[in-house]
């Protein structure tokens, strides 16, 4: 089956269509700049990559570029929208209305719109890339497919904060957890290549990248993960603070005379790597940095790592045991200084990996097996493929119709 894959940002639209008997892709893009300018930049299946300044004023007329580009004689991959038989759309929060992936109907749309209380950036931008879904492929089968669905098996000890219980409840407020779609990817993977029935795993999943989360996964099944309420939670990040004290937050706010958005933006925008650093919110820039003597760098990257490994050992011992870690997403599967960082002086987790073919490995589109023989954990670098993911969710539900 053909599915067009879709993840809109405010300002961005990236789409791929998969044939999800292959699991490769045929053609993908990225529309972006949309409401300033407008480029389009397409890839075919050979990589051939072809760069066009557009006018994008809206989604719509970005969905429209992207038809023309797959149905394009000389670079498309598709004679018609009429091979496209289902549309899978990433959506970042279910907030506590949904809890899985579901078709896409009226009420649906409306019960998603409650959602931008939980994300507001990325609800807008997802609905934006749904209306021009609607708007060009009116007939084509729409599936909703939410980062935070993998995470719903998460037990009540886990997810529910320890604030008022009456105000908990009245407003949703509870962990939630994202990339849920990456995570349950690699963790599936993982699964296969220990060979053994998925109830009997114990999986630690590092999705590490501009944005990071990390999850234990037990029997196939989340039952911690670091995000939260939102995706600022959790380990440091490119931008993001991750978990703080909550009274640090007050403190600036009052030393600093800032608004409630303003501190929003604050947490979100200039703090983990590039706040601390100074210098960028790129892993390549801090380890750039490092090299040249930067010991602000240097923090950055130890900050990150020291929180990789307690994570590591605290979900260990939630899960009673483990089998597995997995490395996966920009930093996870490119970053080998970070991976040798979180993974010394685990020995006695019974986690060692081999540091030379560690450093060798990066931009690898396999999994490959970084602990050696001696280590009772197996460590995996797993390229995660949420568009993949989302694909086959969206194939499984427009099949029962």
């Amino acid at each position: 089956m053909y599915v067009l894959v879709i993840n809109a940002g405010s300002s961005s639209l990236k789409y791929q269509l998969l044939d999800t008997e292959s699991g490769n892709y045929v053609g993908k893009g990225l529309c972006e700049r949309i409401g300033i300018d407008g480029k389009i930049e397409h890839k075919q299946a050979d990589g051939t990559k072809t760069v066009k300044v557009v006018d994008i004023p809206d989604h719509t007329v970005a969905m429209k570029y992207v038809v023309e580009a797959l149905t394009d004689p000389q670079i498309g991959c598709i004679k018609s929208m009429d091979e496209i038989q289902a549309v899978g759309h990433r959506i970042v929060s279910g907030g506590p209305y949904f809890f899985e992936s579901c078709l896409l109907t009226d009420e649906v749309l409306e019960k998603l719109k409650l959602c931008r209380d939980f994300a507001p950036l990325h609800t807008d931008a997802g609905l934006m890339g749904i209306n021009g879904c609607l708007q060009v492929m009116k007939n084509v089968p729409q599936v909703l497919v939410f980062d935070t669905a993998f995470h719903q098996t998460m037990p009540e000890k886990a997810y529910f904060y320890p604030i008022d219980y009456e105000l908990a409840k009245k407003y949703n407020i509870r962990k939630y957890g994202y990339h849920g779609t990456s995570h349950k990817f690699v963790s599936k993977e993982m699964i296969k290549i220990l060979g053994k029935p998925a109830e009997e795993t114990k999986i630690v999943t590092c999705h590490i990248g501009n944005g990071a989360s990390i999850a234990a996964v037990k029997g196939g099944k989340v039952i911690d993960t670091t995000m939260g309420f939102t995706p600022l939670a959790g380990i440091e990040m490119g931008t993001r603070c991750g978990s703080i004290d909550p009274s640090v937050v007050t403190y600036i706010m009052e030393k600093e005379n800032m608004t409630p958005e303003q501190m929003n933006t604050f947490m979100n925008k200039k703090c983990g790597f590039l706040g601390v650093s100074g210098v960028s919110s790129d892993s390549r820039d801090i380890e750039a940095g490092i090299l040249n003597g930067d010991k602000r760098c240097e923090l950055a990257a130890n900050i990150i790592a020291y929180q990789v490994q307690k994570y590591i050992g605290a979900y260990a011992a939630a899960m009673n045991g483990l089998d597995a870690v997995v490395f996966t997403a920009g930093m996870g599967e490119n970053n080998p200084e970070l991976r040798e960082r979180a993974c010394a002086d685990m020995e006695f987790l019974g986690i060692k990996i081999d540091n030379e073919l560690n450093a060798r490995t990066h931009h690898q589109p396999n999994n490959v097996k970084l602990s050696t023989s001696e280590s009772r954990v197996q460590v995996y670098v797993i390229p995660t493929n949420e568009e993949l993911a989302i694909a086959r969710d969206a194939e499984a539900i427009v099949k029962k119709l």
